[in-house]
């Protein structure tokens, strides 16, 4: 089935839709409206394949009327060649045998921990250990240094509670962070185009193989009027924006223009109408990670709403890093009853910021008590991220589990496997109805990202979002959607074309009258709706990354 061809259940759910939303100004789906009780298609008796995706598919391959699928499979952690982790030989700090941590939870660690992350990083790096047990920390932790590793003994046995809430609003309670700087600037001799891995430069100056780069332009005139946002878009306007990032492979200087070879082919044409360029960047966090520990960050349910856009650990400016084996815990210092009782988080998990190539795995989530306006309750946050991996992770009772949100440049990323249940908005704390909250693309046009074989009971949304969160507009282009399941509603209005192959039981909606389907045409392309149980490869990113490394 292609797009055009609607089934009945598609149909219904945008009637819902549009009923329930006409004059509403929720950016979330009320409740009652995420689940229709129309028994899904009949299953296919063979398996299938797309027509996109033959078995001797190729990043290149192109249909009649240009339709295509771009090449996923550089996401996550040294692009999927090995797996994440620490040198066997890596030093060892432990906090309570080396530091005199207490792994009771009576006493703050903070200053015990924060010493021995200092002195991992003073000797280039190392895993700072926590034996079994439950840590109070009451201040914050921060990671500027390469090669620093917190693992524990797994997530129901070392634990870390933070407790702080003072002055937490758009703070994480532990930080890794680098410090880029940029120092050279190589303007684009012709426009880069998609899936194309080389371009073209006057001077390339001494960029060399294995340099970090950032590739954007800016959000000129031009480049909102193409994509129908003027009055929408301007929280960026007039500013250089970097889309992708990328490493050098190759310079050839014998050529004229010059040759710069990337490791990732682009994803979205880079004009030099719009001064598109290369900058040089330095001072990244590499090779990091979280792993095998619990967390938690739930305070009072009051304190939970004095700061917004708080997250349990963040992850910004960073390359090749990792979280896994990661799950957050009812905290000790949240309430015993009445609302907020049994939470896990204050507000946010997991943020990666302006990082590339990250994996996040096996990572469990949830029970967050500030899901009010403003950025709270998103469990799984990627803002300005490249190549990023999130698989087999779940997300539970966020505000929106797995969220793009905040700017322009979230490209080639993965969600794999992941789950999301239970996603409730909330106004304000003393708000009592609860409205679905729906895992989404949030801001200013993320491109060419993979959703794959994952399960929404609660949502997934890409859809023109205008003038909501300071003007995120259409929020998504040229992503793919393969292989969802679920009892929730999949909307899929992208700007230009978007993918949705092969769904299970979710309803899903492809036009709409509303504001949310402004200036998405044409109607994504769909096949398989209702039949996504017996798709081939269960996994897109997995097939693409086999076919990558065989190549």
């Amino acid at each position: 089935m292609y797009a055009g061809s609607l089934p009945m259940r598609t149909l219904l759910a945008g009637l819902l839709l549009t009923l329930a939303m006409t004059g509403c100004a929720s950016e979330d789906t009320p409740d009652s409206i995420v689940k229709t009780d129309e028994e899904p298609g009949k299953t296919p008796e063979l398996p299938w394949r797309s027509a996109l995706y033959a078995e001797d598919w190729t990043p290149s391959a192109t249909d009649a009327e240009g339709h295509f699928l771009h090449d996923f499979s550089y996401a996550g952690y040294r692009q999927g060649t090995v797996a994440p982790g620490a040198p066997a030989d890596a030093a060892v700090f432990d906090v309570v045998g080396t530091y005199g941590a207490d792994p009771a939870g009576a006493t703050d660690v903070t200053a015990a921990v924060q010493q021995a992350i200092d002195d991992a990083s003073a000797q280039g790096g190392g895993v700072v250990h926590f034996p079994a047990g439950l840590y109070r920390v009451e201040g914050v932790l921060s990671v500027i240094a390469s090669g620093v590793v917190l693992r524990g003994e797994g997530p129901e046995v070392s634990r870390l509670y933070f407790t702080r809430s003072e002055g937490m609003s758009d703070t994480a309670h532990l930080t890794f962070a680098g410090a880029p700087t940029s120092d050279l600037d190589v303007p684009l001799r012709r426009d880069g185009a998609p899936r194309e891995d080389v371009v073209e430069v006057d001077d390339a100056g001494d960029l060399a193989k294995g340099d970090d780069l950032e590739l954007g332009w800016v959000i000129s005139p031009a480049f909102i009027d193409e994509h129908g946002m003027a009055g929408t878009w301007e929280a960026f306007n007039d500013t250089w924006q970097p889309f992708f990032r990328r490493t050098v492979i190759d310079v050839d200087r014998s050529a004229s223009p010059h040759r710069v070879v990337l490791d990732v082919p682009l994803r979205y044409p880079a004009k030099v109408r719009d001064l598109a360029s290369l900058r040089r960047v330095r001072g990244l966090v590499r090779a990091c990670g979280v792993e095998s520990l619990g967390v938690s960050t739930a305070v009072g349910w009051d304190a939970a709403w004095t700061a917004a856009r708080t997250h349990a650990i963040a992850l910004r400016n960073v390359a090749d890093c990792w979280i896994r084996d990661v799950a957050s815990f009812p905290s000790p210092a949240a309430p015993e009853s009445g609302p907020g009782a049994g939470a896990h988080l204050m507000s946010g998990g997991v943020l990666l910021a302006d990082a590339k190539q990250v994996t996040v795995a096996d990572t469990h989530l949830g029970f967050a008590q500030n899901r009010g306006v403003g950025g709270n309750g998103y469990l799984f946050e990627v803002q300005r991220g490249g190549e990023i991996l999130i698989r087999d992770s779940q997300g539970e009772a966020g505000r929106h589990n797995f969220i793009q949100n905040w700017g322009f440049g979230t490209t080639g990323c993965v969600l794999l496997r992941v789950e999301s249940r239970g996603g409730a908005a909330m106004l304000d704390k003393d708000e009592s109805l609860d409205l679905t909250g729906m895992s989404e693309f949030h801001h200013s046009l993320a491109m060419a990202n993979l959703v794959d074989a994952s399960l929404f009971d609660d949502g997934f949304s890409i859809v023109n979002r205008n003038e909501e969160s300071t003007g995120a507009g259409h929020t998504g282009t040229q992503n793919v959607l393969w292989g969802l399941r679920g009892e929730g509603v999949v909307r899929s209005l992208q700007f230009g074309v978007g993918y949705l192959i092969g769904t299970q039981g979710l309803s899903t909606v492809l036009e709409s009258p509303l504001p949310m389907g402004q200036g998405t045409e044409p109607v994504d392309w769909s096949e398989g709706l209702d039949q996504g149980a017996l798709l081939e490869p269960a996994s897109l990113y997995e097939d693409q990354l086999r076919r990558r490394l065989d190549r």
